[in-house]
Parts: C-alpha cells; structure tokens; sequence
C-alpha cells in the first residue's frame, strides 16, 4: 500500500487523465461584474436588441432630420406646394419619387413631416420623463427614509395629484392659458412646454410610490445602520448608500414610462392643445388625416405606423431590461 501524499496522488492521476483525454484542459474562471452579467442576459433577448437598435436609429433620424430630408431631396416640414396636388381636384397625391410618403391637403411633404414629428415625442418623451424622474426620485427617498410626517405630506400630496385625469387637466390648462401672455407670468403656454408641464406634473408620483416603497426597506438593512453607526449624515445614507440600490427599478421604470409620456403627447395634440400648428406632431397629423382617410389613406398611415413602431420599441426594450436586471434572473 502507498504510503504517498494523497495531494499529490490526485494531482498526477488527474495529470494522467488529462493526457489520456479523459479530463478537457481547465479553462480559466474570471469573475464577472453585475454590468457584464446585465448586458450578457440583455443581448440574449434578440427582441429587446432590436427594438434597442431600432430606437438609435430613430434619434439618429431625428438629430439629422435636416440632413436626411436634403438627401432624399424632400421639401421642409411646413413648406406648402399646391403644385403637388391633383391638378384635377385639389386632393393630396399619394408617395411618389418626389414625395416619398405623399403630401397632406396643403401640399406638405409627408415624410418631412412624420421625421420632424419624431422630434417632438422624443424630446417630450426624454424632458417629461427626465423631470418626472428627478421628482418622483427624491420625492421617494424623502418620505421613504424619514417616514413619519414627512411621508405624510407626501403620500397625500400624491393621492391628490393621482386623483387629477391628465386629459382633463392638459384641456383645462390649455383653455386657461390660451392667451398670449399665457400663465405663471408666460411660463405655461399651450404648445410643448404645456405638454411637458402637465405629463411631469402628474407622471412623478407613479414613480415616487416606487422608491418609497423601495426604501422603506432598504433603510432597515445592515449597510445603512453600518453607515449610520460611522457618522454618516441622512444626506449621505439617502445618496451614497440607498440611491444606488435603485438604479435598476428606476432604469426600468423610465423605459417603461417613455412610451406611455409619448402616447400622452399624441393624444394631447390630436385634440388640439398640444404641439401648435405649423408645428409637426404625430398625433395632430393623425387628427388631421380622420377627415380624408377614405382618399389620402397615407396621410394616416405613416405617422399611425411611427407611432406603433416607437411606442412597441420602448416597451420591448422596457421588458428586455426588466429581465435583465431582475435579481432572480438566471445567470448565463
């Protein structure tokens, strides 16, 4: 019987084994981070990829809306060309080699104006969005971590404002602020700015009931009471230590909200106190074209298709993150 190290022994037999072929060569194990972890589940759903690229390549359009339109040879949004209706009737004309998505009742490039119209939910979509976030972030933190009466005020403040239906409160402002002067000495005037206003003032509490939610119970783990025991301030903990842990659940929620902040601008301008005209919007282009839909089907059809496209995007993308950051997920 050997009387060798038994170290030793298992080594030269798996040796052995290794240069007979039984036992593949041991490949190098490296630990990965969270974010490698993240983007190894994200590009496996092929959807979410695709829609992400999809999404790029749309701002990439919107920021060089000018460019594309001198390439393709396309008139500007609100230039009007009688000379691209029917000569016969006066009727818009369907896509062409010169208008490549046909023209509106007033001879307007249709495709000019649906690639300029991205502009306007984009930058609605990304503004409202951001402010609501910041809002509804600190809001959240605030009444989550001091709880008390502090979390009070805030929950009743947003049981108010969840209580207000955002078509009505859009249609009210817009009538009150019709002026020229508008209101809050000019600051709140029917058009964008209207628009943003009304989807962020409303939009935050959604997510602030998130975060409270969050930090309720992140405040009692044992990082904060470390934190706490080192002298760190309220201010710290909030910020340094809970804030971070929220990046996923807010990441995922903003994606999710960008579509729903972009159908909200659609429907505002579709009834006429949003985006003002000459300006182009998605959704007044849509409520101009349910008059001649039977004749200029295209009229509807190209922003009716953007608006599906990008509103799908998001969402796709919005789920595609949820999965991936989603702690249960499993590994790859």
């Amino acid at each position: 019987m050997s009387t060798g190290n038994p170290e030793i022994l298992i080594e030269a037999e798996h040796v052995a084994e290794q240069s007979a072929g039984l036992v593949p060569e041991a490949a190098g194990i490296t630990a990965r981070s969270p974010m490698e972890l993240f983007w190894r589940r994200f590009r496996s759903d092929k959807v979410a990829v695709a829609s992400l690229v999809f999404i790029v390549l749309l701002i990439l359009a919107a920021i060089f809306a000018p460019l594309i339109i001198k390439l393709v040879g396309a008139p500007g949004p609100n230039v009007q060309n009688t000379g691209a209706l029917d000569p016969n009737f006066g009727t818009p004309t369907g896509p062409s080699s010169a208008h490549l998505f046909g023209v509106d009742p007033l001879g307007r490039d249709v495709f000019s104006r649906t690639l300029y119209g991205a502009r306007v939910s984009l930058l609605v979509a990304f503004v409202a969005t951001g402010l609501s976030m910041i809002i509804g972030v600190v809001s959240g933190l605030i009444a989550g971590f001091f709880r008390g009466w502090t979390d009070t005020i805030i929950s009743r403040i947003i049981d108010v404002l969840l209580a207000f239906p955002i078509l009505l409160l859009a249609l009210g402002l817009a009538a009150a602020c019709s002026n020229a002067a508008g209101c809050l000495d000019g600051l709140i005037k029917p058009g964008l700015g209207d628009v943003i206003f009304v989807i962020a003032f409303v939009n935050w509490t959604y997510i602030a009931r998130i975060v409270r939610g969050q930090v309720l119970s992140l405040r009692e783990k044992e990082f904060v009471e470390a934190a706490r025991s080192l002298g760190a301030s309220n201010t710290r903990i909030i910020f340094k230590e809970i804030l971070p842990n929220l990046v996923a659940p807010i990441i995922v929620y903003a994606t999710l909200i960008i579509p729903q902040n972009i159908l909200f601008e659609a429907a505002l301008s579709f009834l006429g106190v949003g985006v003002q005209p000459p300006t182009a919007s998605w959704g007044a282009m849509l409520a101009d074209a349910t008059t001649i839909f039977n004749t200029a089907w295209w009229y509807m059809l190209a922003p009716g298709l953007a608006l599906l496209s990008t509103v799908l995007a998001f969402n796709l993308v919005g789920d595609g993150l949820q999965d991936a950051l989603h702690p249960k997920a499993a590994s790859i």
